[in-house]
């Protein structure tokens, strides 16, 4: 579940960054607005990386989705992006526990077999 719950925080910390650039050519947002909640939004990805797989980091994630989202009263484009964002974090983390468990059934087949659980 790590490397995918945080793959997706990193290609999140992307295309917020790249929503950043284009919500600064909006006449009705300044710099600092838009820098601000997009910055704050690309730190919180990246932190989240390092404590994604300890207790409560599923948890944190999804409360940085959900300000994702509440991030589109500053900025409207937000809204969208942070749905998406959401959805990606659902599958990330869904999809990353049965690859978990996938990934131990075979750990424990191998080592009831005799064979070294590495390779």
């Amino acid at each position: 579940m790590r490397t995918l719950c945080a793959s997706t925080l990193i290609g999140e910390f992307f295309v917020i960054g790249f929503a950043g650039l284009v919500a600064m050519k909006s006449d009705d947002l300044t710099g600092a607005t838009v820098w601000t909640v997009c910055g704050i939004g690309m730190l919180l990805s990246v932190l989240l990386c390092g404590v994604v797989t300890r207790p409560g980091g599923v948890q944190l994630g999804w409360a940085l989705q959900i300000a994702l989202v509440l991030s589109g009263f500053v900025v409207p484009m937000m809204f969208i992006l942070g749905v998406v964002f959401a959805g990606l974090w659902w599958a990330s983390v869904h999809y990353g526990r049965k690859i978990d468990e996938a990934k131990a059934r075979w750990a424990a087949a191998q080592e009831a077999a005799g064979a070294p659980a590495g390779g």
